[in-house]
């Protein structure tokens, strides 16, 4: 029996070089997203409503800009390249997972004020990583449990 794959919503775009400012809100957009830069001008999500809709904001916004915008559904031709594809996604967001991990560490002997303002932070951060997590490495675990463990040193530490 053949493996099923996913389908991928992409967005191959083109936009004028100048001005920048387009440019580099379009990739800080994709970013947010969790979108799989594959080449310059091709990003790819896995097809959902949700970022089939992300991505016809994005081609929009491109046209504006005065670039060309198309939506693409497909599937890649080999379950090798699929699996290829969602490591690389699965890796860009394990680095973020680890920085929440640091940063938890990082205040476990700072005053309780900080701590607690920390911890507010990491859990928004956690938040927006787990939005754009589409592959969920193991460091997805080892961020909630750094928060979570940040939280009963917080609430240990209220009088």
């Amino acid at each position: 029996m053949a493996e099923k794959r996913a389908s991928w919503v992409l967005l191959a775009y083109r936009l004028p070089r100048e001005p920048s400012t387009p440019r580099s809100g379009l990739w800080r957009k994709l970013r947010r997203l969790g979108a799989a830069q594959l080449l310059d001008g091709l990003a790819a999500l896995p097809l959902d409503a949700r970022n089939r809709e992300q991505f016809e904001w994005l081609a929009d916004e491109v046209v504006e800009a005065g670039g060309d915008a198309t939506i693409w559904v497909g599937e890649l031709s080999s379950a090798a390249q699929e699996r290829e594809l969602a490591a690389r996604m699965a890796e860009a967001v394990a680095v973020d997972y680890l920085a929440v991990v640091a940063d938890a560490s990082a205040v476990r002997d700072e005053p309780p004020v900080h701590r607690r303002r920390t911890l507010a932070r990491l859990r928004r951060e956690l938040r927006r990583i787990k939005g754009r997590d589409y592959f969920p490495p193991p460091e997805r675990e080892l961020a909630q449990q750094a928060v979570d463990e940040l939280a009963t040193a917080v609430e240990e530490s209220v009088p």
